[in-house]
């Protein structure tokens, strides 16, 4: 019996032995190679693309120095810096912490979400991120919104959402669907990566009140910006740290705790610490959505 072509993964993605060898002759093929020249030739020869239609060319980038890391391929010297590095966020007085405010939700204002705009406002949000949020500021992966929170003038909160996690075992029960439902639809489900209300800021509520009105605009912001629409929110929330009140509050539901392994479940045995799976449906039919 033929003995089965391997088979490898990366960013959600199976390629087989022949992809990965194609992938080999398009870095060979060029004299002057280079990585981002690369991304695009290789999604443009395996059809890999986003839902809008456009290139997935961030996640191929990825995925090109997961496989050079793990001995697959070699890829030209990048032509800025490492490659694989994160710029660190600069800390400035935009960010320094302001009075305390105390008072009701009520109190502050309408509420309204703002979405941040690459290149203007998006230095504050990384950098309140990286200062006052426990985990510090990380690139969000794939297709992804950013939001600032007001109080009518007042800046209360920043949000960030994007790409949904590969395998959630208790969110995946939940909708019941395939491996290849899941491949297929995966993109329909957004993560909730950060959430920070910021830290002279004390009203009761609040967060919950955020999270409302967030799942009430995402669906069209996500629409405008990227020509479809999400139908299920979820978020992991750490059990040694948070509860997950403001959540629940907002008639979020828990379908499962993690077992500590990490997005990619690479390892049997969990290393990171568990943390409570939340979703929101933001359809009715989210389930026929991803399951069909």
């Amino acid at each position: 019996m033929k003995a089965a072509s391997p088979s490898y993964r990366y960013c959600g993605r199976d390629f087989s032995g022949t992809e990965l060898e194609k992938v080999r002759q398009i870095i060979a093929s060029d004299d002057r190679p280079n990585r981002v020249k690369i991304s695009r030739r290789v999604c443009e020869a395996m059809g890999w693309t986003k839902p809008d239609g456009g290139l997935k060319e961030m996640s191929c980038r990825v995925a090109l120095l997961r496989m050079e890391r793990d001995g697959l391929l070699r890829l030209p010297p990048p032509q800025k810096g490492n490659g694989n590095r994160t710029a660190k966020v600069r800390i400035s007085r935009a960010s320094d912490p302001k009075p305390d405010v105390c008072v009701g939700a009520g109190a502050l204002g309408p509420l309204r979400l703002e979405l941040v705009v690459k290149g203007t406002t998006s230095g504050l949000w990384n950098e309140l991120i990286e200062r006052y949020h426990y985990l510090g500021h990380k690139p969000l992966p794939g297709a992804q919104l950013r939001y600032f929170v007001y109080g009518g003038s007042r800046l209360l909160a920043t949000l960030g959402f994007g790409a949904s996690a590969w395998s959630v075992a208790g969110r995946d029960r939940m909708i019941g669907w395939t491996a290849e439902q899941r491949k297929s639809n995966l993109h329909l489900i957004v993560n909730n990566a950060r959430f920070l209300i910021l830290p002279w800021i004390k009203s009761r509520n609040l967060a919950s009140k955020i999270l409302s009105l967030a799942c009430k605009q995402i669906r069209q912001d996500w629409y405008t910006r990227y020509h479809y629409c999400p139908v299920l929110l979820e978020t992991f929330v750490e059990i040694d740290r948070f509860t997950g009140t403001c959540y629940r509050a907002a008639n979020w539901q828990q379908v499962g705790i993690t077992q500590g392994r990490g997005k990619l479940e690479k390892s049997v045995h969990g290393t990171l610490p568990k943390k409570y799976v939340l979703v929101y449906p933001l359809v009715k039919d989210f389930k026929e959505q991803l399951c069909c």
